[in-house]
């Protein structure tokens, strides 16, 4: 859009390698079978890359008009809301995720249709972000 400036850039969250190190360290120092080592650690490496896919493929911005959302490598998935589209924005956090400062951002739009984007590093700034944003659209 003519005009437009992105104002906050949200990122994805370390924790979402987390589960791939732990497989590849236990599968390295597990005293286990060889065999089930190897499958051990190939599990947590495409974990890792799955996570890593994730990470590279995921966005989430607010700019002056807009919340964008995109995330997918193979089948893109993109959510593009006005701001007088967002009926609301919701944080969900597990208590690691609180721990860590990590959640997932729900964006809900007009109609019902609710976007989640997992693993977001900050989502409470996110959250306040938006509505300041929001709230300075209308002065």
């Amino acid at each position: 859009m003519p005009d437009e400036k992105v104002l906050f850039k949200a990122k994805i969250h370390w924790i979402i390698y987390l589960f791939g190190v732990i497989l590849i360290l236990a599968g390295g120092v597990l005293p286990i079978a060889n065999e089930l080592k190897i499958i051990i650690c190939l599990i947590g490496l495409y974990s890792l890359v799955k996570a890593f896919i994730f990470a590279k493929t995921t966005e989430l911005v607010i700019t002056s008009k807009r919340v964008i959302a995109k995330f997918g490598l193979i089948r893109r998935n993109t959510v593009e809301l006005n701001h007088t589209q967002v009926e609301s924005l919701m944080v969900d956090q597990s208590i690691i995720d609180r721990l860590v400062n990590a959640g997932t951002i729900l964006i809900q739009g007009t109609g019902g249709s609710s976007t989640p984007i997992p693993q977001i590093v900050r989502p409470l700034e996110f959250r306040k972000e938006y509505f300041s944003i929001v709230e300075n659209d209308k002065k």
